[in-house]
């Protein structure tokens, strides 16, 4: 637990903001649960097929092939999970929009090569490093099954954003520092304003709109 808390510290000391209470109040009402494991499913199959994604388009690196394909694989583990623990409670998986979140960022991404690479890697990043964060604040407030799954998946989740940044570092012909800057602007300006639909990447819910 000391080396999940260490991770833990370094990811907040990482992200430009920490989840608001505004969001933690609207994921933690009974009534959004089920909304919350539909999308936090859908957010592991995102994961995955964004890890194959990269696993075809870079063939010829096969340290980005490895790592792709062993978190691709953790993510789909994680998505069984979570479809798992909602057959449990009798929720039916189905298709929702996604949240503007990670739109938000891939916008801004380079089109030429390696930068379109680093680019997708720091993202990668950042959305590993925001949903870590998020288990770690939203688990609390959950029953205790759904606390301890949640606490689980701290682990992997923070080795997933070092993996991203190791291979940013790596295939970047700068310094990574000031461009994840930018886009850890973008991510924090996306979380802490107002969103129309909740999910579990989404910005501030107004639940009384």
């Amino acid at each position: 637990m000391a080396d999940v808390n260490l991770a833990l510290q370094e990811i907040n000391d990482f992200l430009h903001c920490p989840t608001p209470q505004a969001w933690l109040e609207v994921a933690s009402q009974p009534q959004n649960l089920p909304l919350l494991l539909i999308d936090h499913a859908n957010c592991e199959k995102k994961a995955a097929s964004s890890a194959m994604n990269l696993i075809y388009r870079y063939t010829e690196k096969p340290d980005v092939l490895l790592k792709m394909s062993k978190l691709a694989r953790e993510e789909l583990r994680h998505f069984e999970q979570v479809l798992a623990i909602m057959k449990k409670r009798g929720i039916h998986y189905e298709v929702i929009g996604a949240a503007r979140y990670a739109a938000g960022m891939h916008q801004h991404i380079r089109t030429h090569e390696p930068a379109r690479l680093v680019d997708s890697l720091i993202i990668g990043a950042i959305i590993e490093a925001r949903s870590c964060e998020r288990f770690a604040s939203l688990a609390p407030y959950l029953d205790e099954d759904l606390k301890q799954f949640y606490e689980s998946l701290l682990k992997s989740e923070s080795r997933h954003y070092k993996d991203y940044l190791s291979l940013a570092r790596k295939y970047s012909e700068e310094a990574i520092g000031p461009r994840c800057e930018f886009f850890l602007e973008i991510e924090k300006g996306l979380i802490e304003s107002e969103d129309n639909e909740f999910r579990f990447h989404s910005g501030i819910v107004d639940i009384t709109a």
